[in-house]
């Protein structure tokens, strides 16, 4: 009877040992379908998504950058001599003429050395006359003794007459007729060298009263010059406009170059815009520009890029064509778009958050109706201010996240909700 009761305590045992061996290998397949199984795509809300469609073409070359406006005619009005400031007669804002008054200097030096200016001009003028007045009286006193001379000769030649009249009667000798011929010939040579020294005497007057005109006339600049900076001493606007600057105070002390103001022609402006410089390498002259004042949009054209770059931007100033909106005044804050090209047939997107032309980046393009979201390449090219070619990676239709989708890093797919 213990026979049977052994063996089916046997079966039950072995049965045990199965079902656990089954439990066991069911456990680690379950385990190894678990670990090949990918996690599960994280959800998006598309609301909060920047979502275009690529398309293919014409598309607008555009670079875009602020800037200010600027007058085109700006004079800085600077100190041109040395001087105490006394009196500001102007104030920044207020409308000037050329020969508006800004500031008023002193400057005792200058004013005294204007005097001994005056008086040395007085005394070269005075030395002039008195010069003229001796020359004159040389020279009349040497066409006296040529005119003495003369004559004595002219005296000679009729005694030479009447000698020989009398030598032909006999009434002389010939060796008084031989004398008198000798004292003509004396006198006329002597008579010659007369009238030579007052030719001579009369070069010699005008020599030294034309030395003495220059030093005249030198001491007569030097006064001009003293005048002139003491009546720069009340410093001038030079042109019409609007007085933008005047950096000095009452009191201050200034040297010569030191700037005093700033005067503008508030009619005339042109906008000064700050280009990135990975984009200004694109600006040439002429190019079409939009200038928006916030108050309306001038159209311009580009008319000077600086050649060199400052804290990652190149200044580019655009000659205003059109009529300026009511409220454009210099320094006002404006938003400037440049023309590059135009580009007849070509597949473009809107400009994603991220990437540079001509690069390869990755985006989410939608798929399957839009409810998952796949990672892909895609190849730019040329860019503008709010789209960018598309080289490769996309084609016309493709819908895809332009904006920065944090949820998605490290993700190949995504789930919009």
């Amino acid at each position: 009877m213990d026979i049977p009761r052994a063996d089916r305590a046997r079966s039950l045992r072995m049965r045990r040992i199965a079902l656990a061996g089954g439990g066991v290998a069911a456990l680690a397949a379950i385990t190894f379908a678990s670990s090949q199984l990918k996690p599960a795509a994280p959800r998006v809300d598309r609301a909060g998504l920047w979502i275009d469609t690529v398309q293919r073409g014409p598309m607008l070359r555009q670079v875009r950058g602020p800037g200010t406006l600027e007058p085109v005619e700006v004079r800085w009005i600077s100190a041109p001599v040395e001087g105490r400031v006394e009196r500001i007669p102007a104030l920044p804002g207020v409308e000037v003429t050329p020969q508006t008054v800004l500031v008023e200097l002193s400057n005792p030096e200058l004013e005294q050395q204007a005097f001994e200016a005056a008086s040395d001009l007085r005394a070269s003028e005075a030395d002039v006359e008195d010069l003229r007045a001796q020359l004159e009286s040389q020279v009349l006193a040497q066409q006296a003794a040529a005119t003495a001379v003369d004559s004595q000769a002219r005296e000679a030649r009729l005694q030479v007459e009447a000698n020989e009249a009398l030598s032909k009667d006999g009434l002389i000798p010939p060796l008084t007729l031989q004398l008198s011929r000798l004292k003509a010939d004396q006198l006329e040579k002597q008579s010659a060298i007369e009238q030579q020294r007052v030719e001579k005497s009369r070069s010699s007057a005008a020599a030294q009263m034309a030395a003495q005109g220059a030093r005249v006339q030198q001491f007569r600049d030097l006064y001009a010059l003293r005048q002139r900076q003491v009546s720069s001493l009340a410093v001038r606007a030079a042109i019409g406009g609007v007085l933008q600057e005047l950096p000095v105070e009452v009191g201050q002390r200034v040297t010569p170059g030191t700037t005093l103001a700033r005067v503008a022609r508030p009619e005339r402006l042109k906008a000064e815009l700050r280009i990135p410089e990975t984009q200004a390498k694109d600006v040439a002259l002429g190019q079409v520009a939009q200038i928006d004042t916030r108050n309306g949009v001038v159209p311009g054209r580009v008319i000077r890029i600086d050649p060199g770059a400052q804290d990652g931007t190149v200044r580019v100033d655009v000659a205003l064509n059109g009529a300026l909106p009511p409220g454009a005044r210099p320094q006002l804050s404006v938003d400037g778009t440049i023309e590059i090209e135009r580009l007849a047939d070509v597949v473009y997107v809107g400009r994603p958050t991220h990437g540079q032309p001509h690069s390869t980046i990755e985006l989410f393009k939608l798929v399957k109706d839009g409810k998952e979201a796949v990672r892909v390449q895609v190849k730019l090219g040329r860019s503008s201010v709010s789209t960018v070619e598309i080289l490769s990676g996309l084609v016309p239709g493709d819908q895809v996240i332009l904006s920065d989708v944090p949820a998605a890093d490290g993700q190949d797919r995504l789930r919009l909700d």
